[in-house]
């Protein structure tokens, strides 16, 4: 049947900003889709504490005002989200997020921040499997493609609808249907079980880390490191 038929869990933040280590949490969502189709959602809006810079306001649309008078505490959201993903991930159900390294670094760093349990910590001492990425299969099966690898852009060539990106539900949505759409295309990722899976695209991110590397160091940048763990880092990435 493959792991794209069955029950996928859609992730995504939307934040203060673009580095997962200083970035907090503006809203969240966690969306349960079977069939490329919802079933249940969980949203959140965060107070996140800090003030959200313009240009992230720009980009998702809340602002000061409302998160401040909407939003619950960042820890209570930061932990009631890590303890959703952990249960998902406790029952072996896949969590599906665009770019993870970013997402669940930031979710990480956030927990760290509030002295909160890690994902580790709440899963018993293992890391979070199985994730899905369909930004890191994408880039691996399809690798010679040109253009941008933005959620809108690699939806946009699979035919997945995204009718509000940077709505924190929406893109989870997507994230999960672009999974599915990838799986189709590509039988080859389709049958691989969601833990063989999450171990290639460990082994695929490494690579394209280490290409990229390569890459800033031969245009100059010497010094130059690409952080090659996913789906968790303690470096910046390059949040899409």
């Amino acid at each position: 049947m493959g792991w794209h038929r069955e029950l996928l869990i859609g992730f995504d933040l939307e934040t203060t900003g673009t580095d997962p280590r200083e970035a907090r949490i503006v809203t969240g969502a966690v969306i349960e889709v079977r069939g490329g189709e919802p079933m249940g959602r969980r949203e959140w809006l965060a107070d996140p504490g800090v003030p959200i810079p313009a240009e992230a306001v720009a980009v998702h649309g809340i602002s000061n005002e409302r998160a401040a008078a909407d939003g619950r505490p960042a820890d209570q959201v930061a932990d009631a989200i890590a303890d959703v993903l952990a249960g998902y991930w406790r029952t072996g159900v896949p969590v599906v997020a665009y770019n993870a390294a970013f997402d669940l670094s930031l979710l990480s760093a956030e927990l760290r921040r509030y002295g909160l349990r890690s994902l580790r910590e709440r899963l018993g001492g293992i890391d979070p499997a199985p994730v899905i990425d369909p930004y890191t299969i994408d880039r691996f099966v399809d690798r010679y493609r040109r253009g941008k690898r933005n959620l809108e852009a690699v939806c946009a060539e699979y035919g997945v609808a995204l009718d509000s990106a940077h709505d924190a539900t929406a893109d989870a949505l997507a994230a999960a249907r672009l999974a599915c759409a990838i799986a189709v295309r590509h039988p080859k990722v389709a049958s691989l079980g969601p833990a063989e899976l999450h171990r290639r695209q460990i082994e695929w991110y490494a690579a394209w880390a280490a290409d990229f590397q390569d890459f800033l160091r031969r245009k100059g940048d010497t010094a130059a490191i690409v952080d090659s763990s996913w789906p968790l880092r303690e470096t910046a990435g390059e949040p899409v």
